[in-house]
C-alpha cells in the first residue's frame, strides 16, 4: 500500500511537513552521510605543522640609567610666599540696659483653677493566688535528652613555625639597577634671538624696474538697443493637440475568471458543547431600595459656639518695641582700599601696535575702469530670419473599421476549474493518518471502506 507525505500531497505549493531541526541521522553502509568531502579526502602523511617566525613576547629591560630630571624641575624656581594680613575685627560690648521681656500674652492671660481628670472607667481587678504553679508542658515530659558525645577532629595538628633564618632572596630590578645619582643633561636648542642686519633693505624688484606707465584712451561707450516687438501672432499649438485624435473603440472586456463559492448545499451543524451543555436560569431584576426623602428641619439652628458666648473684648493698647533703632554707623576716615595686588602692579602703557603696510608702488587710476571688451566692440546684431522647416505634415489616418484589440492571452486562455489543496485540511480527505517520519514527515494511506468516515472537509470538497 503506497503512502503519502504532505510534501507531496500539496499542489499548490504552499504546504510542507515541519522538519525536525534536531532529527537522527541514520548511518547506513556508508562511514559518513553528511559530506562527500570527509569520505572522499585523502589525509596524507609526514605533514608537520609550519613553525612560526613570531618573536616570543619577552619583556626587555633598559640597560641605561633613567634621569628622573624634567623641564619643569629644572626651570622652576620657588619664591618666598608670605601670608596676607587679615583685618582685625571690631571687639563686641554689650549695651547697657535690661530687656523688656513683657508680652500681651503675659499681660492679658487670666490663669484658671484646672482639676485633674477623673476616669469615669473602674479599674481593672487580676484575680490572683499565692499557690505556685506547679505544672509540666508536653515538650518536657515527651522529651528526652540524649547523651551526646563530642566528635574527635581528623585533621593532624601542625602548627606554624616561622623560619629561623633570614629571608635573603633579591628581586631582578635590585640586581639590575644601578644607581648613579643625576646628571644634568646639556641642552643643543639654539638660543631663539634674531640676528639683526646692518645692511640696508632691498626693495627693487624688475616689475618697478621694467614697467612703463602708457596714456589710457578715452573709453568706447556702445549705444543701447532698442526693443521691436513681434507683429506675428504667438504660435501656441504642440504637436499633441495637432496629432492627437480621438479614436472610436470599445471597452477592454476583462479575461479574469468569475470566482465560484465553494460551498454546500446541506445545513451547517452549528451545535457545540456550550449549546448542548448549557441551561439557562431564570434571572430576576434587582430589587433597589429607595433612599429616605430629605426633610428641611423647621427648628431654628443655633449657630453660637462657646468662643462667641465666653470671649471677653478688652482694650489694648499697641505693642511698643523697647528695642532701640539701629542707627547706620559712619567712620570720618577714608576707606583703605589697597591691597598688595593694586601695589605691587603698575600699569605699562601699552598702546595697540599700527599695521605695517608697505608704500604704495603703483599709482592707481582716478577714473571708470573700461570694461569694453573686443567682442562687444566689433560685434553687429543682424535681424533674425525665420528658418522653414522641411518635417512633413503629421496628418492622421482615419478609418471607420473597428479597432482589433484581441491578443493571444484572450485568444488562448483557457478557465480553468479552481481545485483546493487537500494538503491544507487538518486531515486530508481520502487518507488516514499512518505514523511520523525521523525527519518530521507526515505520511497519510488511503482510506478503505473499513476506516472509511465521512468528515466536513469532504462534505464541503464534494459540493
Amino acid at each position: 500500500m503506497t503512502r503519502l507525505c504532505i510534501c507531496e500531497m500539496c499542489s499548490c505549493g504552499r504546504h510542507r511537513c515541519i522538519h525536525q531541526p534536531t532529527a537522527l541521522y541514520k548511518k547506513g553502509s556508508k562511514t559518513n552521510v553528511l559530506s562527500e568531502y570527509s569520505e572522499k579526502y585523502p589525509a596524507y602523511k609526514g605533514h608537520t605543522r609550519p613553525k612560526s617566525v613570531k618573536p616570543p613576547l619577552q619583556y626587555k629591560a633598559h640597560q641605561d640609567t633613567m634621569e628622573r630630571t624634567t623641564t619643569f624641575r629644572t626651570d622652576y624656581v620657588p619664591y618666598v610666599v608670605t601670608r596676607r594680613p587679615e583685618k582685625p575685627q571690631a571687639e563686641y560690648k554689650p549695651k547697657p540696659g535690661e530687656i523688656d521681656l513683657g508680652t500681651t500674652y503675659k499681660q492679658d492671660f487670666n490663669p484658671y483653677e484646672v482639676q485633674p481628670f477623673v476616669p469615669s472607667r473602674p479599674k481593672e481587678r487580676v484575680h490572683t493566688t499565692d499557690v505556685k504553679l506547679d505544672t509540666i508542658p508536653t515538650y518536657k515530659e515527651d522529651f528526652r535528652q540524649w547523651e551526646i558525645s563530642r566528635r574527635e577532629l581528623t585533621k593532624p595538628d601542625t602548627p606554624y613555625q616561622p623560619p629561623v633564618t633570614k629571608f635573603g632572596n633579591s628581586t631582578t630590578f635590585q640586581d639590575d639597577f644601578v644607581h648613579r645619582g643625576l646628571v644634568p643633561r646639556e641642552s643643543y636648542k639654539p638660543p631663539s634671538i634674531a640676528k639683526l642686519s646692518d645692511a640696508p633693505f632691498e626693495n627693487m624688484t624688475s616689475n618697478k624696474l621694467s614697467y612703463v606707465p602708457h596714456a589710457l584712451e578715452a573709453r568706447y561707450v556702445k549705444p543701447p538697443v532698442e526693443y521691436k516687438p513681434n507683429s506675428q501672432p504667438f504660435q501656441d499649438l504642440t504637436t499633441h493637440r495637432q496629432d492627437y485624435q480621438g479614436l472610436p473603440s470599445q471597452l477592454t472586456k476583462s479575461c479574469k475568471p468569475e470566482p465560484l463559492k465553494v460551498a454546500s448545499n446541506k445545513p451547517f451543524q452549528g451545535s457545540t458543547e456550550f449549546r448542548d451543555r448549557f441551561q439557562q436560569w431564570p434571572v430576576s431584576l434587582r430589587q433597589v431600595q429607595k433612599s429616605v426623602e430629605y426633610m428641611i428641619p423647621t427648628e431654628h439652628m443655633d449657630l453660637t459656639t462657646t468662643s462667641h458666648t465666653d470671649y471677653i473684648k478688652h482694650q489694648i493698647q499697641p505693642f511698643l518695641s523697647a528695642k532701640p533703632f539701629l542707627l547706620p554707623t559712619k567712620s570720618s576716615t577714608p576707606f583703605q582700599g589697597s591691597t598688595t595686588m593694586r601695589d605691587d602692579f603698575q600699569p605699562w602703557a601699552a598702546p595697540r601696535q599700527s599695521m605695517i603696510r608697505k608704500p604704495e608702488e603703483i599709482q592707481r587710476a582716478s577714473g571708470k575702469m573700461e570694461d569694453l571688451t573686443t567682442f562687444r566692440a566689433h560685434f553687429i546684431q543682424h535681424e533674425a530670419q525665420p528658418s522653414f522647416s522641411f518635417k512633413p505634415q503629421n496628418a492622421p489616418l482615419r478609418t471607420d473599421a473597428p479597432l482589433q484589440n484581441d491578443t493571444m492571452y484572450r485568444t488562448e486562455f483557457t478557465p480553468k476549474k479552481i481545485s483546493m489543496c487537500p494538503a491544507s485540511f487538518e486531515s486530508p480527505p481520502g487518507f488516514v493518518f499512518d505514523n511520523y517520519d525521523d525527519r518530521g514527515h507526515r505520511f497519510f494511506r488511503k482510506m478503505t471502506s473499513a476506516d472509511k468516515i465521512e468528515t466536513p472537509q469532504e462534505m464541503v470538497l464534494t459540493a
